[in-house]
């Protein structure tokens, strides 16, 4: 399983760094960084909380504070910013995955806080990422699955084979740790929705809390486990 998710993320790998993978916005990686993550931070509060179809060119261009000339500038459309926002957001969150999760690290409950590690590194520069990347999960509407599509397949893969090298064999015998594994998730969403409505969101300190709940279930879960 190791080698299976290292092949996945090699395919983000084998290229020198987002720039170079999205030439086609090479105006946009032009601008100073912090208006270049204005933008991408307002983009993915818009389409997270309201989906591709009824997300707004004019709220976010509102939030990120530039003129709407100039996101048409940039990305030509608001399908054409959609699809450059799932391709930015998924790279980037590959290359956090490749920096917190160890490759050989297999332990069920240490791979599930390394992955949760790169997701807060990534939050901590872009905090609606996954808000945004749960909701593309769920994306119906003809023109942006025909945009994502195929990258969705790609990401779900990796996340898929990060958790598949789990060890289970830890777990005492009664433990479903498919189960399991949906309550560490809808617990991590749910803190993830809460700590986001604040005004002062900091991933670190999600982060922290998080953890606090994985450690009480992972105590409730194995049969011989020392902290």
């Amino acid at each position: 399983m190791v080698e299976k998710c290292y092949i996945l993320i090699d395919y983000y790998s084998q290229y020198d760094g987002i720039r170079e993978t999205l030439k086609m916005n090479e105006k946009f990686f032009e601008l100073k960084k912090d208006k270049q993550d204005r933008m991408i931070n307002a983009a993915l509060l818009v389409f997270s909380k309201y989906g591709y179809h009824h997300a707004s060119t004019d709220e976010i261009v509102k939030e990120a504070n530039i003129s709407k000339g100039l996101l048409f500038h940039y990305f030509g459309s608001k399908i054409g910013m959609y699809a450059f926002l799932y391709d930015y957001s998924t790279r980037f969150v590959t290359l956090e995955l490749t920096a917190n999760v160890e490759k050989n690290e297999n332990d069920y409950f240490t791979l599930y806080k390394q992955i949760l590690n790169a997701k807060a590194a990534a939050m901590s520069q872009y905090p609606y990422i996954f808000l945004y990347l749960n909701r593309c999960d769920d994306e119906t509407y003809p023109e942006a699955v025909a945009e994502i599509s195929e990258r969705r397949e790609k990401y779900q893969r990796i996340m898929q084979a990060l958790r598949e090298r789990a060890d289970i064999t830890k777990f005492a015998r009664d433990i479903d740790y498919n189960k399991l594994g949906d309550i560490l998730d809808f617990t991590v969403e749910g803190l993830l929705e809460k700590n986001i409505k604040s005004d002062n969101f900091r991933a670190d300190l999600f982060l922290e809390e998080a953890e606090e709940y994985i450690n009480m279930i992972q105590k409730m879960s194995m049969l011989d486990f020392d902290l």
